[in-house]
């Protein structure tokens, strides 16, 4: 992948994390622009696993391309598959992977519905 010049570096940093985890067959994926809002980090990128399994194959998807596209592995790390739920942070860019019952209950895109959307359509 090239790297846009007319983005800047969060956000093509939120859209190969975005394009890994559609890779992977995540769904229902968000970005949300909270660079605005917050000072944890500019983008979260929400993403749906159906299964523990595929939560844990867009966790490690998303973490293989930003390691060769970026150099660059997460700062922190936590949550497990089996419990529903991963959280990658990369400074700039927080990455939420749910199973659906998580997803529903956390709700981050309630809570942050005032961050803007970044459109992101899905190849797979």
């Amino acid at each position: 992948m090239t790297h846009s010049p007319y983005l800047d570096p969060a956000t093509q940093l939120a859209l190969t994390i975005a394009r890994a985890a559609d890779e992977r067959k995540g769904q229902d994926i968000l970005l949300l622009r909270v660079a605005e809002i917050s000072y944890l980090a500019d983008y979260f990128v929400l993403v749906t696993g159906l299964s523990p399994t595929q939560v844990r194959a867009i966790a490690r998807g998303i973490e293989e391309r930003v390691a060769e596209q970026w150099h660059q592995r997460p700062r922190h790390q936590e949550g497990s598959p089996e419990g529903g739920w991963v959280l990658q942070d990369y400074g700039d860019v927080i990455v939420h992977i749910f199973l659906p019952r998580e997803r529903a209950f956390y709700d981050l895109e309630r809570f942050w519905a005032h961050a803007e959307r970044l459109a992101f359509a899905p190849v797979s």
